[in-house]
């Protein structure tokens, strides 16, 4: 089977890319490891079973929650593009700090707000990747195949090698994006001819963006932080939990979540579920013993996830990683091969306006290299 352009990576870099080169004229299939769409993108329900036309049913994010539309153009050009709405994050109310060394949870009343403000999607960030999803050919994305292998083939095309439910399969491509963590691509994908050893060395230095990282989310049947004059917001040197908000949907039951602080070894070690009780523990006792009685608990330890993570993300960066972007794949891939994830963005990389300027910027050098080739685009 052939493509004119394969992307390897149903995230949101990778379906964007899709749909550029789809409006291009450009034929592409995108190769996704997962069953689903959206990489770190993952809006999950509150678990109850639904009870008919008109109930609300929010979702809830356990990757990527907010925007920034004041400093993020290509993504708030997207959202309106696409018909999407946006709310702002909830921070009305008070602020909790817990500290150690008090022994105590201090109520700071200026609440907490960031600037620019932080937004979220209406119908939670997967709203993001089903819109993109729903504009694609229904071939165009490729669910559970899984690329293990690429080599050059006679006539200098790239030759893909994945893994599907159904065995192995091959494609052929003028050219691949790779949508993908660099380090994962290292760890994961043979290349045939090999990638020049310093450039995978740098590949499997680049830190991928929430790999470390897991959240907790609680679900209530009543947002009874807020009756207290609480904005959901708090900090912990405690934990498990070190930072908290409300994650409560536009139009579903309210939330609490937050970032675990363990390591994820000490993670790996107390298991899930102990986890889980220990943060519902803390939300008692930093918001009362209502939160200690969840309607429901949902978690994702992205460090467990080996289409994430792989063994060198346990430990988190300092700090937000240095990335840039990867200006060439070596001699034997030049004009074959485009990195376009969010970990070689140019600007923002980590966060999801990073995914979408690296997928441009790949899109750019494909359909230039397609204009000074004119007979690629009709093979």
């Amino acid at each position: 089977m052939r493509t004119q352009v394969a992307i390897v990576g149903a995230g949101l870099a990778g379906l964007h890319a899709a749909l550029l080169l789809e409006r291009a004229g450009i034929a592409c299939r995108v190769f996704e490891a997962r069953q689903r769409m959206g990489g770190r993108i993952l809006s999950v329900d509150d678990g109850r079973p639904q009870e008919g036309v008109g109930d609300a049913r929010g979702r809830y994010d356990l990757g990527p929650a907010w925007i920034w539309p004041d400093t993020q153009p290509l993504i708030r050009q997207l959202v309106a593009q696409l018909g999407l709405r946006m709310f702002p994050q909830q921070t009305d109310g008070a602020y909790l700090a817990e500290r150690a060394a008090a022994r105590s949870v201090l109520r700071h009343e200026y609440g907490f707000t960031s600037e620019p403000p932080a937004m979220r999607l209406m119908g939670g960030m997967h709203s993001l990747v089903a819109a993109i999803a729903s504009r694609l050919p229904p071939a165009a994305v490729l669910l559970s195949h899984r690329v293990t292998a690429m080599a050059r083939d006679a006539s200098g095309d790239v030759l893909i090698h994945a893994t599907s439910n159904g065995g192995p399969v091959q494609w052929t491509a003028d050219s691949v994006i790779l949508a993908m963590p660099p380090r994962l691509l290292a760890d994961t994908i043979r290349f045939e001819p090999a990638l020049p050893a310093p450039l995978l060395a740098r590949m499997a230095s680049i830190p991928t963006w929430m790999a470390a990282h897991a959240k907790v989310m609680a679900i209530y049947d009543t947002p009874f932080w807020r009756e207290q004059g609480l904005s959901g917001s708090a900090s912990s040197d405690i934990g498990p939990l070190v930072e908290i908000h409300d994650a409560s949907p536009d139009d579903g039951l309210p939330a609490l979540f937050g970032f675990v602080g363990l390591p994820a070894q000490a993670r790996l070690t107390l298991g899930p579920d102990a986890l889980q009780r220990k943060a519902v523990a803390q939300l008692a006792r930093l918001f009362g013993s209502a939160a200690s009685r969840p309607r429901a608990v949902r978690a994702m330890d992205w460090s467990a996830d080996a289409d994430t993570a792989t063994a060198a993300d346990s430990v988190a960066p300092s700090g937000h990683p240095a990335y840039g972007p990867i200006h060439s794949p070596g001699a034997a891939w030049e004009g074959r091969l485009e990195f376009g994830g969010t970990e070689v963005a140019f600007h923002d990389g980590g966060y999801l306006e990073g995914a979408l300027a690296a997928g441009v910027a790949a899109v750019e050098r494909v359909l230039a290299r397609a204009a000074a080739a004119p007979g690629l685009a009709s093979r």
